[in-house]
């Protein structure tokens, strides 16, 4: 079985929009105009990177010194926790630097 024909339709546009032409392809400029936060704003204290990498460092101390058994309770699940716990504050602070 053939394929129908496709119809052509001339002319471009088959509805047109009113108050347009088809010459009117550009938007409008927006009055709305948010300018750009200025540096000085956006500098982070220097409390946040060394937060960071002192959570960091410590859950990872945590975590070696806990698998080498050297703290009072051995090898414990809850200080397994409390190092995976500060890496986890060490990272959600990192996402406060500028």
């Amino acid at each position: 079985m053939a394929k129908p024909a496709k119809r052509r339709v001339s002319g471009g546009r088959v509805t047109a929009k009113k108050g347009t032409t088809p010459t009117d392809s550009r938007p409008t400029a927006s009055t709305r105009y948010t300018p750009p936060v200025p540096r000085e704003y956006k500098t982070s204290p220097t409390w946040v990177p060394v937060l960071m990498f002192a959570l960091l460092g410590l859950g990872m101390v945590l975590i070696f010194v806990n698998y080498l058994g050297v703290l009072p309770n051995g090898t414990s699940n809850v200080n397994l926790g409390l190092g995976l716990g500060a890496i986890c504050a060490g990272i959600m602070v990192a996402t406060q630097y500028r």
